[in-house]
């Protein structure tokens, strides 16, 4: 994957030029643009840094390739779009996007927004996340927490994981329950609920790196570590 390589899934003609007028003008050269839904259902998500995703696209709405990219990778997705309506931001929320930026839209803000979530990908350095006093080893599946080693259930370790690999963006409680828990055993949200409080416990003064998102799920904020 390209550190810096861009899609953005826009049917607009104009918009779209324009978008990725700005997006070179930015520095950001590396970037595809497609037309359609059904088409973006047929990219691996994962050759890009960012997607940027109109909802009311051709052939195939929005929010279902934002499902279908979710359920194959964690690349950030910026939504661009129309839609105003707060229940169409929250579920894009819940889907898994990890920014929403109503149109119209200052040129200035969709590149800010931009700078941020292509940033944030390079939380993973060398397989590990640091973050203030908390050390994620990918690799080794080991936290550490102002250098002392931290035992961390299978579950508690991917749930913290994946928090920490979309710094910032809101992740639906849904998606994570369906990622790390067992749905045989253990598969509800309120369960996963519990495992975020013993998680925090485990993390000490840092507790607060996992923020609670309410109406959607949780956060993982925090500046990186040198």
């Amino acid at each position: 994957m390209s550190e810096s390589r861009i899609l953005l899934v826009e049917d607009d003609e104009k918009l779209g030029r324009q978008v990725l007028g700005h997006l070179r003008k930015a520095g950001y050269d590396d970037a595809d643009w497609i037309r359609d839904g059904s088409e973006a259902l047929t990219v691996d998500p994962t050759v890009y840094a960012l997607w940027i995703l109109d909802l009311m696209l051709p052939k195939t709405y929005g929010l279902d390739v934002l499902k279908h990219v979710r359920e194959l990778s964690d690349v950030p997705v910026l939504v661009l779009s129309a839609q105003n309506e707060t229940h169409v931001k929250v579920r894009a929320l819940r889907l898994g996007g990890d920014d929403y930026l109503t149109k119209p839209f200052w040129p200035e803000e969709l590149i800010a927004r931009v700078q941020a979530r292509m940033r944030r990908p390079n939380a993973v350095r060398d397989n590990r996340i640091v973050v203030a006093g908390v050390e994620l080893d990918l690799e080794g599946r080991r936290l550490a927490v102002d250098g002392r080693q931290v035992e961390l259930t299978r579950v508690e370790f991917d749930l913290l994981s994946l928090l920490a690999r979309r710094r910032g963006a809101a992740i639906q409680r849904g998606w994570l329950a369906e990622k790390v828990l067992d749905p045989e055993r253990e598969g509800t949200e309120r369960t996963l609920d519990v495992h975020v409080s013993r998680l925090r416990k485990k993390l000490g003064a840092y507790s607060g790196l996992i923020a609670t998102v309410w109406g959607v799920g949780y956060r993982f904020d925090g500046e990186l570590a040198p």
